[in-house]
């Protein structure tokens, strides 16, 4: 079967992801293998630090203030390491993303500048606690032009509704997840989208140990997904979902 295409508006993606690599360089001012070896050992050193300085109690403290550089290594060697995983996630954005877009816990960026090229997503709300992850993905957009279309913050915007919410990898780091649901449906216009995916579990060798799994929390926040929202079929080979809300 062929490989299906992005659309010509995100070639950039397909060649480089967003030139990932190059915004990398430029913000962290580092010669090319300096990066690549930083990105070799990214998830590796973030799991360390999980394992001796992580706890749900001060979760926020740990993302904001402590995971540091290290964070922008990790994420950005994922997306480059699975980079046709993450296109199936533009897929749907390019399907269902339109008006005015939040884009919460959005790391590096990558799905906050795939939103604003999409013709149909008039703005982008990129929210991410980590300052340097969004003093990042600031001059990520700045150098593709993309500044008029994308807002920052480090907090959901409140009394406010979009038409798309989408939130990718975000879920299994946050002591209450449950509560994040109901605070996407509820600012979620009546016909609007959300896109989401979640990872429960942390690892077969305890390389997530920042990541959510007790049981009866994850029961309760599929509860709420059954209860608030109704699943929109997908064609793609993706973990991401597609929902609207129950009317």
């Amino acid at each position: 079967m062929d490989r299906l295409l992005l659309p010509s508006f995100l070639s950039d993606y397909s060649q480089t992801s967003f030139n990932l690599k190059q915004h990398l360089q430029e913000f962290l001012h580092l010669d090319s293998e300096t990066l690549e070896q930083n990105l070799a050992t990214g998830k590796e050193k973030l799991a360390e630090l999980g394992h001796k300085d992580f706890d749900w109690e001060a979760a926020t403290t740990f993302y904001r203030d402590k995971v540091g550089e290290i964070y922008l290594f990790e994420l950005g060697a994922w997306h480059l390491e699975s980079s046709e995983n993450i296109e199936n996630t533009l897929f749907l954005i390019v399907d269902h993303a339109k008006g005015r877009v939040l884009d919460f816990g959005g790391g590096i960026g990558t799905h906050t500048i795939c939103a604003a090229l999409c013709p149909q997503v008039e703005q982008v709300i990129y929210c991410d606690i980590n300052p340097l992850n969004r003093d990042f993905v600031r001059h990520r957009v700045e150098q593709l032009g993309l500044s008029q279309k994308i807002v920052f913050c480090s907090e959901m915007p409140k009394e406010e509704s979009f038409e798309t919410i989408i939130s990718f990898d975000v879920l299994e780091h946050l002591p209450d997840p449950c509560q994040q649901l109901l605070l996407f449906h509820q600012a979620l216009k009546p016909t609007g989208k959300t896109i989401l995916n979640w990872h429960f579990f942390k690892g077969f060798n305890q390389e997530y140990p920042f990541h959510l799994d007790d049981p009866q929390v994850i029961e309760a926040f599929f509860k709420i997904v059954q209860s608030k929202f109704l699943e929109i079929f997908h064609p793609y080979y993706s973990t991401a979902r597609c929902y609207r809300k129950w009317v």
